[in-house]
């Protein structure tokens, strides 16, 4: 199954200035030991800015992309000669108190988040396309909420069920005052507060690794308002729910006090990411390397060690869970974990990614119609990251993100693997991310000027002006790049009704059928609910068409195949995929359609069976 998808003044770059304390006398306690130093050293960090990302040894006082000086070579080992003549010495940059956010800060993402739930929300019942992975999701919580299972049908082990049980929560208060609410398009307003969490989670990350508060405010808008991100956040699917707590993990993975505690956190956070969508797994090695960077280095070893046992042991509930029903090895007449693995990791591959024709690359054409600039920019600056991570402090703080990116890009190359439509989904927040930093280290380089020999004096005024002007030259031409892209993307989701033939459609059956309770109908997920609630009996009443052939279950309530269903309701979905189904491919073959609605291949009809024995 896949979705588918229709076709800044003062210092502005994320540096500080070397910060400096003056000790009494050797060997005696390190600043940030007792409550004096404590209060020296914040009184020093004033110069420090907001947007300065730094670990332990690095040195803050070069330009954003320059060499540093290390403390093996000549220059390093001078430096350190002099700090011990003249008692001074510096702060490892990891142990300054690191800045926290502000009112004003609060404010301006506040004020951000409603301008992105507002895009978000508008039109959301009508585009994008109703989706069978939507409805899947959605129909598996209602069965949570009614008490029958973990799912509609037999739970087989194709995905760990927290992501649903979080959609049952999260639809339970409306689907209690109105139960006709609980339809894929009604519910996707519950997962608006997900992305609001998310865009939060994005902003508060990027101050945490000490990007400038422009540089903040720009990933999460780009996480929020980039149409890819309008389109995908939308939609009912566990990926959405799996980035919050991925998000939720490296933002306290970054934690500014670097508190045991904030590490086991981040760990159990990240299983309940893998637990929502287990292809959150390709991001853990990021997560490990957010975490090493950022705890403190007496630490460390317990800090990882603590986070990735927590992490393991919420992990092995679920196989826990499988083991304690008898369902964690394969066997005769049950359901297994392991057969639900050998699935997911069998499942034909969508071809080469720079093939035309093969499902790749038509994923990735989709991808690239809404949003171009946050793919191909979140690529680049990945690269740009990666490049200049000997040098600029901005590609170290960010190195977790960065190898996120570079890891999900790595794997929709494979040319045998199976790449779905909301799987950028995990790679939306991290492209923002990595996109924003390095939009910060350009600006550094362009506005950053040498200190050395000058301190104190004021910088040129028109070397000053040339700089500003690049910095305004380069700031227009960006959005000059991204506006008509957005525009148009974001144009399409907020004024284009792709779901008035389902809505036809579930009309039609509610009003000509006469007798729903005792009617059999073959439908795709997305309007299995919708149809529950127009009085056909859930499960062998109105099916699931994949369920006609691969549920034995449902099989066995068929013994005259196709003749024993009443009506299939064609959607591009069930047309597609009835090719290796063949209960539905003979039910499609001996109907005749009474009604249509839309037309081309988006088309929803309405077939009658023909000779059938009921």
């Amino acid at each position: 199954m896949t979705s588918t998808l229709s076709a800044a003044a003062g210092k502005t770059g994320p540096a500080a200035e070397t910060v400096t304390t003056t000790t009494t006398a050797p060997g005696t306690t390190a600043p940030g030991t007792t409550e004096a130093a404590e209060a020296t050293e914040s009184t020093q960090m004033t110069a420090v800015t907001a947007a300065a990302p730094a670990t332990e040894t690095e040195p803050e006082t070069g330009p954003e992309t320059g060499p540093e000086t290390g403390t093996g070579t000549a220059a390093g080992k001078a430096a350190a000669s002099a700090r011990r003549r003249t008692g001074t010495a510096r702060i490892p940059a990891a142990d300054l108190p690191r800045p926290r956010a502000t009112r004003v800060d609060v404010l301006l993402c506040l004020g951000l988040l409603a301008v992105i739930m507002l895009v978000q929300a508008w039109n959301i019942t009508r585009f994008p396309t109703l989706s069978d992975d939507e409805g899947t999701y959605l129909a598996q919580a209602w069965a949570v909420q009614q008490g029958e299972g973990l799912a509609h049908y037999t739970y087989w082990y194709d995905h760990p069920p927290v992501g649903w049980l979080q959609i049952a929560f999260l639809t339970w208060i409306p689907s209690l005052i109105t139960p006709e609410w609980m339809t894929v398009a009604t519910m996707r307003y519950a997962m608006l507060p997900v992305s609001a969490a998310s865009a939060v989670l994005v902003h508060a990350l990027a101050l945490r690794l000490r990007l400038p508060r422009w540089s903040a405010l720009a990933a999460m808008a780009l996480f929020g308002l980039s149409p890819l991100s309008v389109v995908l956040q939308r939609e009912i699917f566990l990926d959405n729910l799996a980035v919050m707590w991925m998000l939720l993990a490296f933002w306290l993975a970054a934690s500014p006090s670097r508190h045991l505690w904030h590490h086991f956190a981040a760990g159990l956070a990240a299983a309940t990411a893998v637990l929502t969508k287990e292809t959150m797994l390709l991001v853990l090695p990021a997560l490990l390397v957010t975490m090493w960077r950022h705890s403190h280095r007496e630490t460390r070893k317990f800090a990882v060690t603590g986070a990735i046992t927590s992490c393991v042991l919420a992990g092995l509930l679920y196989p826990l869970f499988a083991l304690l029903n008898n369902e964690l090895f394969p066997g005769t007449g049950h359901v297994s974990l392991i057969d639900g693995i050998v699935y997911q990791l069998s499942r034909p591959g969508s071809g080469s990614l720079f093939q035309a024709g093969t499902g790749s690359h038509a994923v990735v054409q989709s991808w690239l119609y809404y949003d171009s600039v946050i793919i191909y920019g979140g690529l680049a600056g990945a690269a740009l990251l990666v490049v200049t991570h000997r040098w600029s402090v901005t590609a170290r703080a960010l190195a977790g993100p960065a190898l996120a990116v570079v890891i999900l890009a790595v794997v929709i190359t494979r040319p045998s693997g199976y790449l779905p439509a909301m799987y950028v989904i995990q790679a939306l927040p991290f492209l923002a991310l990595v996109l924003a930093a390095s939009a910060a280290s350009v600006s550094h380089a362009v506005l950053w000027r040498r200190r050395s020999g000058r301190e104190g004096l004021p910088q040129r005024r028109p070397v000053a002006v040339l700089r500003w002007t690049a910095a305004v030259t380069l700031g227009a031409a960006a959005v000059a790049v991204v506006a008509p892209t957005w525009y148009q993307g974001n144009k399409t989701a907020l004024t284009q009704d792709a779901n008035a033939p389902y809505r036809a459609a579930v009309a039609w059956m509610g009003q000509e059928v006469a007798e729903p309770a005792t009617t059999r109908v073959l439908v795709d997920d997305a309007v299995w609910l919708d149809l529950v609630h127009q009085g056909f009996e859930p499960g062998t009443g109105v099916i699931w068409f994949y369920k006609a052939d691969l549920d034995p279950a449902v099989t066995a309530t068929l013994p005259g195949g196709y003749r024993d269903i009443d009506y299939v309701v064609s959607s591009p979905t069930v047309r597609r995929d009835a090719v290796d189904l063949p209960i539905v491919k003979d039910a499609l073959e001996h109907s005749t359609p009474v009604a249509v609605f839309g037309d081309g291949e988006d088309r929803i009809e309405i077939r009658r069976i023909a000779g059938g024995d009921r």
